[in-house]
């Protein structure tokens, strides 16, 4: 699987932290499941953004 490296604010970075472990609980890997799922979700809207621009 690839990895990826991204620079983001502190502020932004633990309130993500907070809210995965909020969401998933503590076990392991659970950053790397929010994020993909914010990736995806960003994706999805900018897709439907973007069709409705063209």
């Amino acid at each position: 699987m690839p990895k990826a490296t991204f620079v983001i604010s502190e502020e932004t970075l633990e309130e993500f932290k907070k809210l995965a472990k909020k969401r998933y609980g503590d076990k392991r890997g659970v950053l790397s499941v929010a994020i993909e799922e914010a990736i995806k979700d960003w994706i999805k809207k900018t897709k439907k953004e973007l069709e409705n621009v063209e």
